[in-house]
């Protein structure tokens, strides 16, 4: 045989042999390691999809606005293509990567302060996109955390999920005693995945600032990798949820269903099965006899109690994550769902974020003003603003804003976002980092009130609220005359 095709087949069957060889150790391996080789493939796609998407967004930005003079008409229409088009690219990405990205996706569109609105709008996407997994993950991730699949645990388990998000899905099911249960299951590849996604996101985020130093935004990441590694560990959660309700057992009408440890670990959250009306539902809500004015005012009052008194915050208070039912006496219960995502705030932060809110809404300009520098912004406008997702006016009297939001009122809080857009990412950078979270609960519970038809004055109650941290120190009826007599009321 001559040399050269001897040569030839030789160059093929060697990438062959290599290629069945490496097949055939990677089927003799166990599921778990079978299953980070997969991920580390897969990973390497993630990785030059979003490097594509990171490129392609920094040279679309620095393409069409090249040469255009900034403010001015011209310039403003082409950031807005702009924007609306990086928005487009982020989430076909988010899409196409799946998990940890449609997380990120959800976790972004809540810098709803921040954040252009043409990515606002364009991400909200995400935050009803959802992966579903087969019956056969299900069983391995039971095989791997208990020793049994899910029938052999419990007396009945729907292998059809009843709810499904980016990180798990939610499936119902019996105890053996008979009891009611949400099983709550962690897709089986996100913490394998999660240092290389991350490693991933740094990376671009280091790079964009080479082509555009304007970009201040990649310390959002450590936020959110923070965010989202609390949320991968159910064992937290399940502790999250214990102390919430060891906080709140004085508001009786709080309800954080109970947490079944022998069939929870780190992946799999076993709760008491909750049925009720979703809060923003208000239909049901009428149908079962609940005013939307009690519902709204026990909502915002539990909310309060948690950033006011306790310091203790549900982050994450959505719509999907707060129900209404009757107790047992017949009497409204509000139950608080996933409780993943918790924030803890310094006692002296919490305080100084208490005079804050009261000084808001007594108009109180000086207190605005030393309770804004205690939490380490100067510019009290801007973050008083902020914070209560209003524009701030001076009056004679001292500082005043509308309970109602209007046209106007959005139209200035735009074009304030705009303007100050270097000064309000600079705000959320030095001040504590559990405010940012904190002021997502704020804005979660405005949105949730504007959705029930702004049944109450959340302002007042929140006012209230913290009125009742002052009744010990004997102030009590001195601020309750104050706060009752202002115009927020």
């Amino acid at each position: 045989m001559p040399l050269s095709k001897l040569l030839r087949r030789r160059a093929l069957v060697v990438p062959l042999a290599l290629c069945a060889g490496g097949y055939g150790y990677y089927k003799v391996l166990p599921e778990p390691r079978q299953r980070k080789i997969r991920v580390t493939l897969q990973g390497g796609g993630r990785f030059f999809r979003s490097t594509y998407t990171g490129l392609a967004i920094s040279f679309d930005y620095w393409w069409h606005l090249f040469g255009l003079e900034e403010d001015s008409p011209p310039y403003d229409a082409a950031m807005d293509e702009c924007h609306q088009r990086a928005a487009d690219r982020i989430v076909a990405t988010a899409l196409a990567n799946g998990g940890l990205y449609i997380k990120l996706g959800q976790g972004l569109a809540s810098f709803n302060h921040i954040l252009p609105r043409a990515y606002i709008n364009t991400l909200q996407v995400l935050q009803d996109m959802a992966l579903e997994r087969g019956h056969g993950e299900v069983d391995e991730l039971f095989l791997q955390d208990f020793g049994k699949k899910p029938e052999e645990i419990f007396r009945k388990f729907d292998r059809e999920p009843i709810a499904a998000a980016s990180l798990a899905q939610v499936h119902r099911a019996e105890t053996m005693e008979g009891e009611q249960i949400a099983v709550k299951l962690q897709y089986i590849d996100l913490r394998d995945r999660f240092d290389g996604d991350m490693f991933t996101l740094e990376v671009l985020l280091r790079c964009v600032p080479l082509l555009h130093p304007k970009f201040k935004f990649a310390w959002m990441l450590k936020e959110l990798r923070e965010t989202l590694a609390q949320e991968l560990d159910f064992e937290k959660e399940a502790k999250n949820g214990e102390r919430c309700q060891r906080d709140l057992k004085h508001l009786n009408y709080v309800y954080v269903p109970k947490i079944y440890w022998d069939w929870t670990t780190k992946r799999v959250l076993t709760t008491e099965f909750i049925e009720g009306c979703k809060i923003t539902n208000k239909e049901c809500l009428k149908l079962n006899g609940f005013t939307l004015q009690e519902v709204g005012h026990k909502m915002i009052e539990a909310m309060a109690e948690q950033i006011f008194i306790s310091g203790f915050v549900h982050a994450d208070p959505h719509p999907g994550n707060l129900m209404v039912r009757r107790d047992k006496s017949g009497n409204m219960q509000l139950v608080l769902l996933d409780h993943g995502l918790y924030e803890k705030i310094a006692d002296k932060d919490r305080l100084a974020f208490c005079n804050l809110w009261k000084s808001i809404v007594l108009g109180d300009l000086e207190g605005v003003k030393q309770s804004s520098v205690k939490l380490g912004v100067p510019e009290y406008e801007v973050l008083a603003s902020m914070v209560i997702q209003r524009p701030l006016r001076k009056t004679s009297k001292g500082l005043g804003f509308r309970v109602q939001l209007s046209k106007e009122d959005m139209k200035l809080m735009q074009d304030m976002a705009v303007k100050h857009m270097d000064l309000i990412v600079d705000i959320l950078r030095r001040m504590p980092s559990a405010l940012m979270l904190i002021m997502r609960n704020i804005n979660i519970v405005r949105s949730v009130n504007l959705e029930l038809g702004t049944p109450v004055n959340r302002f007042n109650i929140m006012a209230r609220r913290y009125v009742d941290t002052m009744h010990a120190e004997g102030m009590w009826t001195q601020c309750m005359l104050k706060v009752c007599g202002h115009n927020a009321c």
